[in-house]
């Protein structure tokens, strides 16, 4: 197979970094970086945008900035990236491990409403693959039992629910640009929110304690530096203006995999409730049900390698299951989805999308063939 390579680059990114190389101004307070900073954050419907120096940062200063520390539980899915449960435990917080759906893949609002104690204070919700999660019932949880809401969109860049696009509907939203993501920079985060106060406590704890109007060595936060630079915002700001193409790109050629193989017994893509009206598709999702279509996740896995379809055969355990969290310092709740998934879920990368037709087809035929050959 010959698939698009991902980043994609031309020569706006270019231009662009000439202009920093020319300005002398190559760190963090660059004008590039707050053009950035006003761009991605007016694109995701939200009044702030911080920038930061990758998506891990910038859910520890979301958490930091909104005063989650020791004594305090998290609730998170027990399927996503280590950064989303990490990043509670480095404020000094519990994450509180909760199932997901089966077939979203996205945190179970049922099950994270039976996992609130007297100590629960946050719950972050991660847009897994780029389908934003429930956001009507996890909205109304938060409110019902008082917790601060935060959207992991690290994978959803230009994702919405119901039109609203992801990191504008919980208190915080935190963004990654790490070189897979769907617009990218090699590194690089992003803290958005439509909370002036919350906006600027994340930007001071990001640059050392400082406040805006405030001497160079005046610091009134235990701050750090967690600054993007102006190379990375550069890049971002081409990135991001070829994003909505992009997007709309692989959703037509999501749908058109999805119409080849609806008939394949035992192969389930991921489902998108009606109110998902965006998915960025960083990740195309699905399941293998051996049963039904007489291969296993791994024989189906190993067939689309063998053809150059690039397969992740889903993560190797869920995050409670990492050695960090055997040895304490989390509560797990039941999560029998998340261990089903580990058994028989994938997921091919995003530029599995972006070729055209002809191609879409032919990654069809070749999943469609994976899918139906017998065991021996």
């Amino acid at each position: 197979m010959q698939l698009p390579n991902w980043p994609v680059y031309g020569e706006r990114e270019l231009e662009l970094l000439r202009e920093v190389l020319e300005s002398g101004q190559w760190g963090g307070f660059s004008p590039v970086v707050q053009r950035f900073e006003r761009d991605f954050a007016a694109f995701q419907q939200c009044a702030h945008g911080v920038s930061l120096a990758n998506g891990t940062v910038a859910i520890e200063v979301a958490l930091e900035a909104l005063g989650i520390g020791p004594g305090d539980e998290v609730i998170v899915p027990a399927i996503s990236f280590i950064s989303t449960a990490t990043a509670v435990s480095r404020v000094g917080a519990i994450p509180v491990f909760v199932d997901i759906e089966p077939y979203t893949f996205n945190i179970d609002p049922e099950r994270a409403g039976a996992a609130v104690s007297a100590k629960t204070k946050a719950l972050i919700v991660v847009h897994f693959g780029g389908l934003m999660a429930d956001m009507d019932r996890l909205s109304a949880l938060a409110a019902e039992r008082g917790l601060i809401l935060i959207e992991d969109a690290a994978h959803a860049h230009g994702s919405e629910w119901n039109g609203r696009r992801a990191g504008s509907l919980g208190v915080a939203g935190t963004f990654s640009f790490q070189n897979s993501k769907v617009i990218t920079c090699g590194e690089g985060g992003m803290l958005t929110t439509n909370d002036a106060e919350l906006a600027a406590r994340a930007r001071s704890l990001a640059d050392q304690g400082r406040r805006p109007g405030e001497g160079w060595f005046f610091h009134f936060e235990l701050g750090t530096n967690y600054r993007m630079t102006a190379w990375q915002a550069a890049v971002l700001v081409a990135q991001l203006e070829r994003l909505p193409e992009q997007i709309e790109l692989r959703r037509r050629n999501a749908e058109l995999l999805r119409t080849e193989l609806a008939d394949v017994q035992g192969l389930r893509l991921q489902e998108a409730p009606p109110q998902a009206s965006a998915h960025s598709y960083y990740l195309l999702l699905g399941r293998i049900e051996a049963a039904r279509c007489g291969v296993t996740r791994d024989q189906f896995h190993q067939a689309l390698t063998a053809q150059g379809i690039p397969c992740t055969p889903f993560y190797p355990h869920p995050l409670y299951a990492n050695p960090l969290y055997r040895r304490g310092g989390c509560r797990v709740e039941p999560c029998p989805v998340s261990e089903a998934c580990i058994a028989d879920a994938f997921w091919l990368p995003q530029r599995v999308l972006m070729g055209d037709e002809e191609t879409t087809r032919e990654i069809a035929a070749i999943m469609r063939g994976a899918a139906r050959r017998q065991v021996r």
